[in-house]
């Protein structure tokens, strides 16, 4: 039986995640809850009826096309065809490898001249990990292939996929169990044996820090962080500044966003820590 996965997102060209020019494949689904999160179509893994609110006329089309249909005004995807201002979209598309790797191959010039690939990221990728195996078994010694990961799985289901991968782009967003779990919903006991694994692999990896005000970017997680990068000799990660226009998709999703920390706090870049630490911290 062919392996399915469920996508919600492929971006083509991309140059933020990984070397070159790469295809991202944005997979469906996430084991975590961090409400700074910026792709909610992302966090469930059904399929969604997207609505964006920007120039919608109230004209009530949609809802008028979901009623004829199914009997309710909930949106469903005879509202997609009804908006005429083409407002209203599905989120999840579902493939199997080789539709997707059909596609995937269509850009292998641009990998093969930029040094790029392909990325699998998400939500989780991991909670997709049969389909990604399923892929890379197509994929591999063709296209450079990376996984964008905040490490929480079992590790079994890690090894195996890190096995396949060329790159890691990893996240580490708190280093205190008890705040890990708090914020993130994960387990640090296994993100952080995950991450021992990644840094012994001799893969290629590269460290990726989310800076979230008065969550991640305090100085006493950033001195955790520090010191967990020292103990690897790694000299070198990426940050990601908030974005303060995060909470923005969630009316799309129909949810409201209610982060557990003040969007509106300035985020604190900790680049001098880092440098007078040896070790060289590239925002993004």
């Amino acid at each position: 039986m062919n392996a399915l996965g469920r996508v919600f997102s492929i971006e083509e060209f991309s140059v933020f995640d990984g070397p070159g020019i790469r295809t991202s494949v944005f997979l469906k689904g996430c084991n975590l809850h961090c409400s700074w999160c910026h792709n909610p179509e992302g966090q469930s893994k059904d399929i969604q009826i997207v609505k964006s609110p920007n120039g919608c006329l109230n004209c009530g089309a949609c809802k008028k096309a979901a009623l004829l249909l199914t009997g309710k005004e909930e949106l469903c995807e005879a509202s997609v065809a009804a908006c005429p201002n083409k407002l209203i979209r599905i989120s999840g598309e579902d493939y199997t490898a080789e539709s997707l790797c059909d596609r995937l191959f269509k850009n292998q010039q641009f990998y093969e001249t930029s040094g790029g690939g392909v990325t699998f990221s998400g939500g989780e990728p991991l909670m997709q990990s049969d389909f990604i195996l399923a892929c890379a078994k197509l994929l591999r010694g063709k296209v450079h292939l990376a996984l964008q990961t905040a490490g929480m799985c079992k590790p079994e289901i890690f090894d195996r996929v890190l096995s396949e991968m060329d790159y890691v782009l990893f996240d580490i967003k708190l280093v205190r169990e008890e705040r890990l779990k708090r914020y993130t919903g994960a387990d640090a006991n296994i993100v952080y044996r995950n991450f021992d694994t990644l840094v012994k692999s001799g893969k290629d990896f590269v460290v990726r820090i989310p800076l979230i005000p008065g969550v991640t970017d305090t100085k006493e997680n950033i001195a955790d962080i520090i010191a967990c990068l020292k103990g690897y000799g790694i000299t070198y990660a990426e940050a990601m500044p908030y974005n303060k226009m995060a909470g923005a998709k969630y009316t799309m999703v129909g949810r409201t966003y209610q982060p557990d920390f003040d969007p509106a706090q300035d985020v604190y870049i900790p680049e001098k820590e880092f440098s007078e630490n040896g070790i060289e911290l590239c925002i993004l």
